[in-house]
């Protein structure tokens, strides 16, 4: 058996991601604190990627055994890609993390005055795979959008209920969690690393 860290505190993305590979292999995934690993790592990368990379090499160094991080966020065509890697904290001010209502409130004020067609976005997920040796593999997820002008729905969080999701032609606020999961860039981010990991040597 192959313990996987995920450089993670939430238990439930673990078990989703566990539920993605169980045919790939003789394979387990825990959390840090399953692993005994309780620390914040500084993310400090100017991409989704570079911080997912960050947290994995981390946790595969700290630990000895192989590491899966993820980052992910919002991304506004018309806004320059913002707010990107601070989407939990683009309302912030004191550098950490803001509500998800303030959050929504900044980028619906900010986009008050942009037309429907040019309110193109994106939620992106990049995932690493990292190995203690230095090894190192990533993959990229990403669901196409619009910005609504209101909330609209009740259900997921962060920024669900503003984001019109274009294959399901309805908000992730108002999609159930399958429908969401079934098109998440989260889910094709893993998609596209479990076809990697098919053919890695642990």
């Amino acid at each position: 058996m192959t313990t996987i860290i995920v450089a993670t505190k939430n238990a439930h993305k673990v078990r989703e991601m566990n539920e993605l590979l169980a045919d790939i292999g003789d394979i387990k995934l825990v959390t840090m604190a399953e692993a005994g690993l309780d620390v914040e790592i500084e993310e400090n990368g100017k991409t989704f990627e570079e911080n997912a990379v960050i947290k994995a090499s981390f946790v595969a160094k700290e630990t000895g055994k192989p590491s899966i991080a993820d980052d992910s966020g919002l991304s506004v065509d018309v806004l320059g890609g913002e707010p990107g890697i601070y989407s939990a904290r683009y309302a912030s001010k004191d550098g950490g993390n803001a509500t998800d209502d303030e959050n929504i409130d900044l980028l619906l004020e900010n986009m008050k005055n942009i037309s429907g067609n040019e309110r193109t976005a994106r939620f992106v997920s990049a995932l690493a795979l990292c190995f203690p040796d230095g090894r190192t593999y990533t993959a990229i997820g990403a669901c196409e959008g619009l910005i609504t002008r209101e909330r609209r729905g009740q259900g997921g969080f962060g920024y669900d209920p503003v984001f019109f999701c274009n294959s399901l032609s309805k908000t992730f606020g108002e999609a159930s969690a399958d429908e969401k999961n079934s098109v998440s860039h989260r889910n094709r981010a893993m998609m596209i690393l479990r076809e990697k990991m098919r053919d890695i040597e642990f």
